[in-house]
């Protein structure tokens, strides 16, 4: 049976760095590099529990809604060496999460903590280009504005909002959307997901997510990634080197429990699918070329099983290690 517990993330992205080995060729520095010895560590945060189309607050012991639960969260990711939570965010199509994700800016602020938005795009064929238009000139009125409750907790990198696209259906004309966000006073950076395709102009980066390669998902979970993060980050480092790259790290998934669920898996592999994504970006950056940034998929979404608010899965039994610092699915 799986137990939790939580491994040390900070020495966890410390340890040995890959190197170009004889007759390859040099590739190009890196134009974004990590600020200071290893890249920033984000994880991503859902902000539904409490929404009806979501398994109860009872199922995860707390409601989104809750400023004590928020509070605690955040304390306790600080605690594992994460530094932001990158929040889900839908604009007006869903009220309840802008009200979490409004809780959850504000109090970062209180606890030097950051925070950034994850724009998941609307499946609309029709219409979501524009909708993108309004949603993000609402965003950036609400809470990227120096009027915004929290706004000097929002996540920035040289110096400008970083935010992350979730895609959907993929009927966003980004480069429209980059013409507009370009007006802003200080422009974002655009992060969107895997890696980059025919409008990569558009964007300024490219994040890793949680998916089990080009095999597809194995019914014992056996494919963890591997293949994929190796093909994102060999691609990205050769062919990508002026763009923001960001790591992808999970320890498991299950999507029994989500209402889109398609029986996928990921095993925990007692929990060495967790330190396997977490120590292969060491492969293609050595300490000179750093990543500026990698996210953990993720810190709470027991829907699909990847939570890891709770600890890492650990098959040792009978053994709960206090939470001290620790180092695709397209559905939701």
């Amino acid at each position: 049976m799986l137990t939790r517990s939580c491994t040390a993330f900070a020495l966890f992205f410390l340890l040995s760095h890959g190197c170009s080995g004889p007759g390859t060729e040099p590739l190009a520095p890196l134009k974004y590099k990590a600020v200071g010895n290893a890249p920033e560590t984000f994880a991503l945060y859902e902000a539904w529990f409490g929404h009806p189309k979501h398994i109860p607050p009872s199922a995860v012991g707390y409601n989104s809604h809750d400023p004590a639960a928020v509070k605690a969260q955040i304390a306790k990711a600080k605690t594992m060496g994460i530094s932001a939570f990158v929040v889900d965010w839908y604009g007006d199509r869903q009220p309840f999460i802008d009200q979490s994700y409004a809780l959850v800016q504000s109090e970062a602020a209180k606890q030097n903590f950051k925070v950034a938005m994850m724009y998941d795009e609307s499946n609309a064929e029709d219409g979501a280009t524009d909708e993108a238009l309004a949603d993000l000139t609402m965003f950036h009125e609400t809470y990227l504005s120096a009027k915004g409750a929290g706004s000097q907790a929002y996540l920035t990198y040289q110096g400008r909002p970083v935010i992350f696209i979730f895609p959907t259906a993929r009927h966003t004309d980004w480069a429209r959307i980059r013409t507009l966000v370009d007006r802003w006073p200080v422009p974002p950076l655009l992060i969107q997901e895997n890696l980059p395709g025919p409008d990569a102009a558009a964007f300024d980066g490219f994040y890793a997510w949680v998916q089990p390669g080009e095999k597809g998902w194995a019914p014992d979970g056996s494919n963890w990634g591997e293949t994929y993060l190796n093909n994102f980050y060999e691609t990205m480092r050769s062919k990508y080197p002026d763009k923001i790259i960001v790591g992808g790290v999970w320890a498991q998934f299950n999507d029994v429990k989500a209402s889109w669920g398609l029986n996928r898996h990921i095993a925990a592999r007692c929990g060495q699918t967790f330190t396997d994504t977490g120590n292969l970006w060491h492969k293609y950056f050595p300490p000179d070329q750093l990543l500026p940034f990698v996210m953990i998929d993720t810190w709470n979404d027991h829907e699909e099983g990847t939570a890891i608010e709770d600890g890492i899965p650990s098959c040792a039994p009978g053994t709960q290690t206090p939470a001290a610092t620790v180092p695709a699915a397209n559905s939701r």
